[in-house]
C-alpha cells in the first residue's frame, strides 16, 4: 500500500512539473507579453522576467519593442518630369503599443513593409528628378509622415526613412553629364572673358602711364630681356620699335641702275590718226610713239 502510494505522489509530482514547465515563461527585457485566454485580451501586459499562464487554456505572445530595420524593395516609378527611375529605401520603425500591434493588425511587419513600397511609389510620383537627387532630406520627411498616420493606429511609430539608392537609364546618366560638361565650360568662359575684361584695363591704364613717361617702355622692355635671358637660352631676342625701321626705310638713298618702265604705247587703228592734246606723245599707226611738235622723218612716212 504504501509503495502504491509512493508511485501516485511520484506521478503527481512529475505531471506538477510538466504543468509548471509548460505554464512558465520568461520574457526578454526588450519584449512585452499579450495574454489571450480563450481567444480574448486577459488582463495587463506582461513585463520582462518570469511570468506564469494556465497551459492549454491562455496564449502568450511576445512582441518585440526593439527598433526594428527593415529594407524597402526597389521601386520602378516616374516622377513628375516623366523620368524612369528606380529607388530603394530603408525604414526604421519600433512598436510602442503591444496591444494594438497584436489586435488591430494581422502582421504588422509585413503591413509596415506595404505600406512603405506603396508610399515610396507615391512620393515618387510627386517629385521632380532633381529635387529627388538633391533635396533628399525633404523626401524622407514627407515618406515619414505619410507613413506615420496609418502606423499609429497598428501600435507602431516610424522612427526613421531613408532614401538609399537612385537608379537613372544610362541615356539619362549621359544626358546629365553633358549638362553638366556644358555648364562648366560656360563657367569656364565666363571666368576666362572676365580675366580678360580686367587685364585689358590694367594694360590701358599701363599704357596711358608709359605714353605720359617714355622711361617706363624702355625699362619694361629691359625687364623682358631679363626675363627672356634668365632661361637660359642660346637667342636672344631684341624687339625694335616699329617707328626706328620706318626712320630706316625713310634714309636708306634710290638705289642706282635701276630700269624705268617702258612709255605707254598706244595700239594702231584708226585712233591714232586723232590728235591727241599738245605736248602729249602720239602713235604713229605700228607702234612707235612719236611725240608732238616734231616732223615725222622719212623712215617714219615710209613706214606708214
Amino acid at each position: 500500500m504504501a509503495r502504491e502510494l509512493l508511485t501516485v505522489l511520484v506521478l503527481m509530482g512529475v505531471a506538477g512539473l510538466m504543468c509548471l514547465a509548460a505554464a512558465a515563461r520568461v520574457i526578454r527585457q526588450y519584449e512585452r507579453g499579450v495574454v489571450l485566454r480563450f481567444g480574448r485580451l486577459r488582463g495587463q501586459v506582461r513585463g520582462p522576467g518570469f511570468t506564469m499562464i494556465i497551459p492549454f487554456v491562455d496564449r502568450l505572445h511576445k512582441v518585440n519593442m526593439q527598433i526594428v530595420t527593415m529594407p524597402v524593395p526597389a521601386q520602378d516609378g516616374i516622377t513628375r518630369d516623366n523620368v524612369t527611375v528606380r529607388v530603394d529605401a530603408v525604414i526604421y520603425f519600433k512598436v510602442v503599443d503591444p496591444v494594438d500591434a497584436i489586435i488591430r493588425v494581422e502582421d504588422y511587419r509585413f503591413a509596415v513593409s506595404q505600406m512603405a513600397q506603396t508610399s515610396l511609389r507615391s512620393i515618387l510620383g510627386k517629385s521632380d528628378l532633381d529635387e529627388l537627387l538633391s533635396n533628399r532630406e525633404k523626401l524622407n520627411q514627407g515618406l515619414e509622415l505619410m507613413m506615420d498616420s496609418p502606423a499609429v493606429e497598428w501600435g507602431v511609430t516610424i522612427d526613421r526613412v531613408e532614401i538609399k539608392d537612385v537608379s537613372l537609364p544610362e541615356t539619362m546618366k549621359r544626358s546629365m553629364a553633358r549638362q553638366a560638361e556644358a555648364d562648366r565650360e560656360r563657367r569656364a568662359r565666363i571666368i576666362n572673358a572676365d580675366a580678360e575684361l580686367q587685364a585689358s584695363k590694367k594694360l590701358a591704364e599701363a599704357a596711358t602711364v608709359m605714353s605720359d613717361q617714355p622711361a617706363a617702355l624702355q625699362l619694361r622692355l629691359l625687364q623682358t630681356v631679363v626675363a627672356v635671358a634668365a632661361e637660359k637660352n642660346s637667342t636672344l631676342v631684341l624687339p625694335f620699335p616699329v617707328e626706328l625701321l620706318r626712320f630706316l626705310e625713310r634714309a636708306t638713298p634710290p638705289q642706282s641702275g635701276v630700269s624705268k618702265p617702258p612709255p605707254a604705247v598706244m595700239p594702231a587703228g584708226p585712233l591714232a590718226a586723232d590728235a591727241p592734246a599738245s605736248g602729249s606723245p602720239a602713235s604713229n599707226g605700228v607702234g612707235h610713239t612719236v611725240p608732238f611738235g616734231k616732223p615725222a622723218s622719212a623712215a617714219d612716212r615710209s613706214a606708214a
